[in-house]
């Protein structure tokens, strides 16, 4: 048998992407865990300090505070964006006529900088002159803070009468909430639709000569027949809601993250402790490896989820 020679080739293909893998994501995780046990600040490293960043952050109120915020935020805008984009996406799916203009139109949001998006929605939110306050009013009810409302939305549907750890997330972070969903409608809602049209048709023929509704033929065929799409946008949503940070910067951002830090998330605070007043480089390495084994268990736990996946 002839021994087929080595070709090096296909690896120099590979070197490039390698190398900025190697540099801009595992040397940065490595210096991130060692940085974790020095005092290390802006100007440098300094003494060993073992595990007292992660000691501190058993007792940090304000860390736990950020992650209940980031809690609310991926507990409302993961299922809210996985319902809305599956309805979307069975629209457009139905749609014979300007499909291609409407798709076009749901993807605009995805393609358009965070930091204008951003500028438009805190206008839009303005307590004083702003669209959402002006389409209330329409219809009786008072001017709302928004961006500025420390109270949990529940607190203001229910009344005073909720406890404060039953209020749910502030009303400004429910305005931050918004604000994600609607930016990641269009290409949740274009995956959807990709995955819809790979359904073959002959199902739903012959789901239609056995007498079956839309609402069987939605949850007996789409439904289960999709979830591989779903398999990935659950994913990918649940890990970029995690790393949310451009809009709570642009709209609740400095000094305290939001009214009384209810809209401050973790990341936030990471960029915060480190490239705050305080620049503790040491500590935000700490929050920021917390982060990361927090999305590695998530993305491990619903790879579990896989098994009921319809291939």
């Amino acid at each position: 048998m002839v021994k087929k020679k080595f070709d090096i080739g296909p690896y120099l293909y590979l070197l490039p992407a390698l190398v900025i893998i190697i540099v801009f994501r595992l040397v940065p995780i490595v210096l991130s865990f060692v940085v974790s046990f020095y005092e290390w600040s802006i100007n440098g490293a300094g003494d060993f300090i073992g595990f007292a960043n992660y000691q501190k952050l058993l007792t940090d109120p304000e860390f736990w505070q950020s992650m209940l915020n980031t809690l609310y935020l991926v507990i409302f805008v993961v299922p809210l964006s996985l319902i809305l984009s599956l309805v979307f996406a069975n629209f457009l799916n139905n749609i014979t006529r300007l499909r291609a203009f409407f798709r076009t139109v749901y993807y605009i949001p995805t393609v358009t900088s965070m930091v204008a998006v951003s500028i438009v929605w805190k206008i839009i939110f303005n307590q004083q002159t702003g669209l959402m306050n002006y389409l209330l009013g329409l219809i009786g009810i008072d001017p709302l803070g928004w961006l500025a409302e420390s109270r949990g939305i529940f607190q203001l549907m229910f009344g005073e009468g909720v406890p404060a750890w039953a209020g749910g997330p502030s009303l400004a972070l429910f305005s931050i909430i918004i604000l994600t969903i609607w930016k990641g409608l269009g290409y949740n809602t274009i995956i959807y639709l990709a995955g819809l049209q790979n359904i073959p048709e002959t199902y739903y023929e012959a789901a239609s000569i056995d007498g079956a509704n839309k609402f069987t033929k939605f949850f007996k065929i789409t439904l289960p027949l999709v979830s591989p799409t779903t398999f990935y946008v659950l994913m990918m949503t649940t890990i970029t809601t995690f790393q949310v940070f451009s809009q709570i910067y642009l709209m609740t951002g400095p000094p305290v993250g939001g009214p009384l830090g209810t809209t401050k998330v973790i990341v936030y605070y990471l960029f915060e402790q480190g490239f705050g007043e305080s620049q503790n480089l040491s500590y935000a390495s700490a929050i920021a490896l917390v982060v990361f084994f927090i999305i590695l268990s998530l993305t491990l736990f619903q790879r579990r989820l896989e098994k009921k996946v319809h291939y």
